[in-house]
């Protein structure tokens, strides 16, 4: 059974405007990193959709729950692009999307819930371990993002469809890693992720 989450840790913080902060794709080989903070202005809103971590949501969930949020809620997305991931790391990357996500609300929030272990320096906030899955404002950042990134993800696959990255969003699948064996690397790819980085070097090599 999938438990939902509930706003039992904003209720607790009490403040009025409360951002809930997530990120998708740290993984991929390529693309951005996406963050999104969602504000729920009014708490007591009755909430028609399915709304909880975006990893155990269906593709048809996620576009429902991805209207509703963006119909009723205070929400902004931020990015890092592959070149500042491979200059900063992913992890460093991610902590800047979010904090240009919070910085692009139209309302500053009071304080921000942070999915993961540790805050953006910038960002005044709370760390919540496995938070898409206990918070309300952090699944419905997780789904922002994460529909937000698979929207440039298949944009760029009109672009570079030898990559499938419509279908892997450029998670390193067997079709994604035999694709930049056969056609090399893009400008979009991760030169410092280890199949990327092991491509250029074959290629600087022979």
């Amino acid at each position: 059974m999938i438990l939902n989450a509930d706003f039992s840790i904003e209720n607790e913080i009490g403040a009025n405007f409360i951002a809930g902060c997530d990120e998708a794709g740290r993984g991929p080989l390529c693309g951005p990193v996406v963050a999104a903070a969602v504000i729920f202005p009014n708490r007591d809103i009755e909430i028609p959709v399915v709304i909880r971590d975006s990893k155990k949501m269906s593709a048809h969930q996620r576009a429902v729950a991805y209207d509703w949020i963006t119909q009723n809620t205070i929400w902004a997305t931020g990015q890092c692009s592959p070149a500042e991931i491979d200059e900063l790391n992913i992890l460093w990357a991610s902590m800047r999307a979010m904090e240009r996500a919070v910085a692009s609300l139209s309302r500053a929030p009071e304080i921000c819930l942070i999915d993961g272990n540790r805050v953006p320096k910038n960002l005044q906030g709370r760390a919540v371990i496995k938070g898409d899955a206990k918070s309300l404002s952090i699944a419905a950042a997780s789904i922002i993002a994460k529909e937000t990134r698979d929207k440039i993800m298949h944009e760029l696959a009109q672009k570079f469809p030898e990559y499938g990255w419509d279908r892997n969003a450029g998670y390193p699948t067997a079709e994604h890693l035999s694709a930049i064996e056969k056609y090399g690397v893009t400008e979009h790819h991760r030169r410092t992720f280890g199949p990327v980085k092991k491509c250029l070097q074959s290629r600087e090599n022979s």
